[in-house]
């Protein structure tokens, strides 16, 4: 694989050896950390991330396993510090790499914030709000691993999939334990749990920083970049908004295309889903629903398969003979989330480092004719989860791949007795005859704000558009109404009873969470009222606008506070100026917002009276 990546990159491979040696005694033990340092210094004047990293690649065919090479990591990177150049690309608004380098920014100052409130009174509301934000960094690991990580893949550069991943999963495990301590009120071990996650976090986003984003953009065309923008919108962005431009050109999804042969890809395959489940529109595949395929004991159409597969109780994945992820189903209730981007990848891959191993002997005992069936199962959230792998066989015998098999089987656990008669566990629907002229008898469900079952998402995003940008914070089935073409289908058509059944809530339940986060976004407009300036500032104006207004206010900045001197930093106030709003920068300076508005405007009011 490392044979493949070298075809992408201008480096001296001579290099490559030297630095791969020295790395090779360092990991066996052979030489110390301060010999190494000091060999890496005799050998060395700089090193650029993308050498680093094929130096890493070539570790791997040495025969190193991951969990070495893993455990050394941080020690490694620390022994080529001093050497390695730092690149800042300048990449235009919706790029790719310029979009995670600003969420980085986002949780960098969060965690400035966070750090800040640690020396204050516990306020639980307050480390609430920062949760929230910070629990927003899992869409970052999610486009990393399964957008970026599946491109380098291909480039043969797999070391990210491979070792990164475990350090993502550090992330989430340290993040989920720290809100789960904040929710059960346990104090004293969430701000215990602080370090960890604010270690861990930074540690990350460092790592990406230094060599997997220089060594992407050595490695990634612009044109691939371009067509990785679209996946990135179905998943979501962090704490920012969705950035603006650099899709392909020759691929912008236009409505009027849509039957067009040409613009079916793993996201159209996904809208075709959407439109046949609720019958919406006709599409290509609309033209082969009635014919019939020959399948074992039966005959089915195409569009009979897939609504089989998609009402199955339970989760279906399937590995082809070559390791490589062919299929799964889209099920509504899935255990684990998957995303398109799962298919065409190696199955070890597609695992955090910790379980390739157990991965890995799955497929060489079905392989070798050893095994032909396992199975495990754990608690997840209050759910049992029962999983079982099969080794697909053909007529013949041979090997033809893995069958992942996996349900939530709580229910079926608590099962005693006989049931022997027909009982409905949901209320019996209605006919539109006996419906007729009588109004919908669930008031149970209707909200304060006016929400029943019935109310379609569109609506409601029409009248708080916030409520877009929330939806997949509750579960990743609502990243589809972020791309504008599936929210255009489902907004018209997609109402709360159907919401909530695709992402595994009571209707109830997710009018309570629309409703909260509607009354917490009516509170900020609350304060931000109060803290609104003369000049027209709020809590939220970005500090670009104002710069752009009124230029002198980039040197007044750093008067106020030393931590503003970043601002004269053209790369760090390129990123910054983005995203850094008002409330932001005030907390990194110590400031109250209406504080820091009085002071901008303060300056501005001297600078007019000259």
């Amino acid at each position: 694989m490392a044979r493949d990546m070298k075809e992408h990159l201008n480096i001296d491979f001579e290099m490559i050896k030297k630095m791969t040696e020295i790395k090779k005694n360092y990991i066996e033990g052979k030489t110390d950390y301060e010999t190494t340092k000091r060999l890496i210094k005799q050998n060395f004047t700089k090193i650029t991330p993308e050498e680093f990293a094929y130096s890493e690649q070539k570790i791997k065919d040495l025969g190193f396993d991951d969990n070495t090479v893993h455990d050394k990591m941080n020690d490694v990177l620390g022994l080529f510090e001093e050497v390695m150049v730092r690149e800042t690309p300048d990449l235009p608004e919706g790029h790719p790499i310029n979009t995670y380098l600003m969420e980085n920014f986002v949780i960098k100052e969060l965690i400035a914030e966070m750090k800040d409130e640690a020396d204050n009174k516990f306020i639980k509301n307050k480390w609430l709000e920062f949760y929230e934000k910070l629990y927003e960094f899992n869409k970052h690991l999610s486009r990393k691993q399964h957008q970026l990580f599946s491109m380098l893949e291909k480039k043969g550069f797999d070391r990210p999939s491979r070792i990164m991943w475990s350090f993502d999963n550090a992330v989430r495990d340290s993040i989920s334990e720290a809100r789960r301590l904040l929710n059960e009120d346990r104090v004293e071990e969430f701000m215990e749990q602080q370090k960890l996650v604010w270690e861990l976090t930074l540690d990350i986003m460092n790592k990406e920083e230094e060599v997997l984003y220089p060594t992407s953009l050595k490695l990634i065309t612009e044109d691939e970049f371009k067509e990785m923008r679209i996946g990135d919108d179905e998943i979501g962005y962090c704490l920012i908004d969705k950035p603006k431009g650099f899709y392909p050109e020759s691929k912008e999804i236009k409505i009027e295309n849509l039957n067009m042969e040409e613009n079916k890809s793993k996201f159209m395959n996904d809208l075709v889903n959407l439109l046949s489940k609720y019958n919406v529109g006709e599409t290509d595949n609309s033209k082969n629903a009635n014919e019939v395929f020959d399948v074992r004991q039966g005959k089915l159409t195409l569009e009979q398969i897939n609504l089989i597969f998609r009402h199955m109780p339970v989760d279906l994945s399937f590995v082809d003979e070559n390791e490589i992820v062919k299929f799964y189903t889209d099920t509504k209730h899935r255990v684990f989330p998957r995303s398109a981007g799962v298919i065409g990848r190696d199955v070890k891959n597609c695992h955090p480092r910790e379980s390739v191993s157990t991965v890995q002997e799955i497929i060489e005992a079905f392989k070798n004719g050893e095994q032909d069936e396992t199975d495990f199962w754990l608690e997840i959230n209050g759910k049992f989860i029962y999983i079982t792998y099969v080794a697909v066989r053909n007529e013949k015998g041979e090997f033809k791949g893995v069958l992942e098999m996996m349900q939530d089987v709580t229910k079926i656990r608590s099962l005693t007795g006989n049931r022997k008669l027909l009982t409905w566990e949901n209320p019996v629907k209605k006919t539109k005859e006996e419906d007729s002229g009588i109004q919908s008898v669930k008031i149970e469900n209707i909200s304060k704000f006016g929400f029943d079952e019935n109310s379609v998402i569109g609506d409601i995003i029409d009248r708080y558009p916030y409520i877009k940008e929330f939806m997949p914070t509750l579960a990743p089935e609502y990243t589809k109404l972020l791309d504008p073409v599936q929210y255009m289908i489902m907004s018209k058509v997609a109402t709360l009873d159907m919401i909530a059944e695709r992402g595994g809530f009571k209707v109830s339940e997710l009018i309570g969470k629309i409703e909260e986060r509607i009354k917490r976004e009516n509170d900020k407009s609350e304060e931000k009222s109060v803290n609104k300036g003369k000049y027209g500032f709020t809590e939220k104006t970005v500090i670009s606008d104002i710069i752009d207004r009124y230029p002198y206010i980039k040197e007044f900045m750093p008067t106020l506070s030393p931590v503003y001197k970043r601002l004269l930093n053209p790369v760090q106030y390129m990123i910054m100026s983005k995203v850094a709003t008002l409330d932001m920068i005030a907390a990194r300076g110590g400031f109250e917002v209406s504080e820091f508005i009085e002071k901008i405007e303060g300056k501005i009011i001297e600078e007019e009276n000259k």
